[in-house]
């Protein structure tokens, strides 16, 4: 760990004497350099830096109370990963180490907000429900050594003495992964969601389907997975998640207060299905215009608007009503996407207000990307805006905001990057780009980032596009606008290249950003939980 000589604290160091009368104790002050400031991200709401230090014992004791049973595991591996000793007590003002859940929190803090205070005594912290407790625990995580990501640790730790009260500026904080163009698998959606929830990111929008490939298992339709599944885009990877998988990986997710959100792509962006019940298409596949495949071979391609669902077939809602119904039954979180953008069609209002109609019928809430607000669809549903350029019919929707100029990862790191898309913003999407957000708009309630896979093919090339502009999504979504500062940014955003590259990210070296030296850590990947898990 680093230390900056600007002033010292001192600590009590044990000294033992041998006297004519035994064994005496002394405890004498040493002086201690003062911690530099942590480099957090994001930015917390109000941060107040002290010139002391807490100088964590050999021997600690963390006491919870309320449902800070959970937040007591999680602190409990960050010391134990740190090399000393840790008891838990749930009961009172026992320890050096204080969880306070306390719902009458909420009016100051909120529902994810919490209050961290570090001083010479131990560390207090408090928060109205188990998210704030989560997120005090991941600011906590980033005052410790990078290298505790993947190894244990043995040696001193110093945290700065602060005060931190902090609570989110928006309720959605998210990222988009696309299985549907090439398949990314449960261990690696694992892995996004860690990363996730160390800078406080809280929504996981999984694009289960498409034309290049159908990647959820619909027991009602099990042609979806046993030939949809098949297919991917060109060198992509094919698979799919099983229903178990599916649940798994939202337990894993809430564990991490992080709610995944499936995305099943209609009307259009559909041949995956088409190709696995031919029945769903018009006589003569007229539904498929111009025809880039037909039945039984699978799509490989990149082009998009070309299939959709026969719309003049009634057949096709129950069709949707049984996909819709068996996802609201495996899906734990209140959100349902339809997709609904990039198709054209004279039926296309009727299906949509449908389809929503459907959504809520199984108990939860539509998310669409905005091309759905053309349809007079409910009041309640939320509308995902990539383009900017559809005037809903319904007005004060909520709004969840994807520019595609600010929040398309896909697109290029800097000018000219490999592999990636051009067509929203021909210069990439970056670092700079994304984290200059400003919000104008009182229905939006957060942003999201997608990476569509048509040319991320691989875990390593996920990792580059989202990584470290995830961490500046993750600061526009939590940081008020007015605390965000870019030049700021960068200079924390350098002082974690030793932590991503301890978690064993492949991200892009942004030029400009100080990411410290490049060198081997010991270890490999090891995802952070509690020991109970």
């Amino acid at each position: 760990m680093k230390y900056i000589f600007k002033g010292f604290s001192f600590i009590l160091l044990a000294i033992v004497v041998l006297s004519c009368g035994g064994t005496e104790i002394i405890e004498t002050p040493q002086p201690v350099a003062l911690a530099e400031e942590p480099a957090l991200i994001p930015l917390p709401a109000q941060v107040t830096w002290k010139n002391g230090v807490y100088v964590i014992p050999s021997q600690n004791t963390i006491c919870y109370q309320g449902e800070g049973l959970e937040a007591s595991q999680w602190l409990n591996e960050l010391l134990s990963k740190a090399g000393f000793a840790v008891s838990t007590q749930n009961f009172g003002n026992c320890g050096n180490w204080k969880i306070e859940q306390d719902a009458s929190l909420a009016n100051a803090l909120g529902e994810e907000g919490y209050q961290l205070d570090i001083t010479a005594e131990g560390v207090h912290l408090k928060a109205a429900s188990k998210a704030g407790l989560f997120y005090g625990i991941q600011t906590l995580r980033q005052m410790f050594p990078a290298a505790i990501e993947n190894e244990k640790l043995n040696g001193q730790i110093v945290l700065r003495q602060t005060s931190i009260i902090d609570q989110p500026e928006f309720s959605w904080r998210g990222t988009m992964v696309d299985v549907a163009r090439s398949f990314f698998g449960l261990d690696y959606l694992k892995r996004h969601v860690d990363r996730m929830a160390l800078y406080k990111m809280n929504r996981l929008h999984l694009h289960l389907t498409d034309d290049q490939g159908w990647r959820i298992e619909i027991k009602d339709w099990p042609k979806l997975t046993e030939i949809g599944s098949k297919g991917s885009v060109r060198r992509g990877r094919s698979g799919f998640l099983t229903q178990e998988e599916y649940k798994e990986l939202q337990d894993y997710a809430l564990a991490r207060n992080i709610i995944v959100i499936p995305e099943i792509d209609m009307p259009g962006h559909i041949y995956a299905a088409l190709a696995s019940y031919p029945e769903l298409n018009c006589e003569e596949y007229s539904n498929l215009t111009p025809k880039r495949a037909t039945p039984p071979e699978m799509f490989q391609d990149y082009n998009v608007g070309w299939s959709k669902f026969c719309l003049e077939n009634p057949e096709i809602y129950q069709f949707v009503s049984d996909v819709i119904g068996e996802m609201a039954e495996i899906t734990k979180g209140p959100w349902i996407h339809i997709g609904g953008d990039e198709i054209e069609d004279p039926r296309y209002k009727e299906f949509v207000v449908k389809a929503d109609s459907i959504v809520q019928t199984y108990g939860k809430t539509t998310i669409g990307w905005e091309e759905v607000t053309k349809a007079k669809v409910s009041s309640n549903l939320i509308s995902q805006v990539w383009r900017g350029t559809v005037e809903s019919v319904v007005k004060e929707l909520k709004v969840i905001h994807s520019l595609c100029s600010q929040f398309y990862f896909d697109h290029a790191n800097v000018p000219g990057q490999e592999n990636t898309n051009n067509w929203c913003k021909k210069d990439g999407v970056s670092l700079e780009d994304n984290y200059s957000f400003i919000n104008d708009n009182p229905n939006v309630i957060g942003v999201e980032a997608p990476v569509w896979s048509e040319f991320v093919l691989s875990d390593e090339m996920m990792d580059n596009r989202f990584w470290p502009r995830a961490m500046a999504a993750a600061e526009v979504g939590w940081t008020p606008g007015e605390k965000r500062n870019f030049e700021s940014f960068k200079q924390r955003l350098g002082k974690h290249g030793d932590r991503l590259r301890a978690l064993d990210i492949n991200f892009f070296r942004t030029p400009g950003i100080d990411w410290g030296p490049e060198k081997t850590i010991p270890g490999v990947f090891s995802s952070f939980r509690p020991s109970s898990e």
